[in-house]
């Protein structure tokens, strides 16, 4: 973060400048479609993620070590290989491609598209998402929950009342752990979203590595989304914070 923050503020000669940041202007389009697509697969994760791990949470002890050993088995596969598996299912005669023609009645292919970044986002982030949610679920004292049905409530009251709202430290939890490194991330961009979905991740990668080297104007681009996502968990702290007192 030193070499970062050094490089962000210098230019080729070493001399102090701010002229990196308004370089960083002629990406805000890159960077909104960063944000809107890390937020939406964030939120599909935790819509996906939350009946999961409360679905989990409801097996027996056997059976939510084997569902919670699955999820940490998918951590320890390559991303790399995850990334090739998923472009070879979505691509036109992949199985999801198949499987949406079918339904749809006409020749479908998300291979560069939105959908495919998407999809790509929540499965690699998914057991994330549902770790530190079926945490907060599991650790719920039974006897609150027994203790509200003796007393006459509903299931959807016990949930909605009880479940939901102590469960909250895992969903921040979840969401700060999805949506940093989606916000972050370049490789399904890169190999699923094709030319025209690039993201961020995509543009620092190429800044240092890539074409437009340029680790002056990287370095400005990194730090201002490092600051981003400070500020947004430092959102989500305070609101899981707030909804403790």
């Amino acid at each position: 973060m030193i070499f970062v923050v050094y490089y962000s503020f210098t230019n080729e000669l070493g001399n102090f400048t701010f002229s990196n940041f308004f370089d960083v202007g002629n990406y805000s389009r890159v960077f909104l479609r960063s944000i809107y697509l890390s937020i939406l697969s964030t939120f599909v994760s935790l819509i996906i993620g939350f009946p999961t791990a409360y679905g989990i949470s409801k097996l027996s002890p056997k059976v939510q070590r084997l569902f919670i050993s699955a999820l940490i088995l998918q951590m320890w596969v390559s991303f790399l290989l995850t990334t090739y598996s998923l472009m070879t299912m979505m691509e036109s005669n992949g199985i999801i491609s198949k499987i949406l023609t079918f339904f749809a009645r006409n020749e479908i292919s998300i291979m560069n598209t939105k959908s495919a970044v998407i999809i790509g986002s929540v499965y690699s982030s998914l057991p994330f998402m549902i770790m530190p949610i079926y945490s907060s679920i599991s650790k719920i004292n039974k006897d609150i929950i027994e203790a509200a049905t003796d007393l006459g409530a509903s299931k959807f009251t016990i949930f909605s009342r009880i479940i939901l709202p102590m469960s909250k430290p895992g969903v921040v939890s979840g969401i700060m752990m999805v949506l940093s490194p989606n916000l972050s991330s370049f490789i399904f961009s890169k190999m699923l979203g094709g030319s025209e979905n690039i993201l961020i991740g995509e543009i620092i990668e190429l800044k240092f590595l890539g074409s437009l080297y340029d680790p002056w104007t990287g370095s400005s681009l990194a730090l201002v989304l490092v600051i981003f996502i400070f500020l947004f968990n430092s959102i989500l702290i305070s609101y899981d914070a707030k909804s403790k007192l």
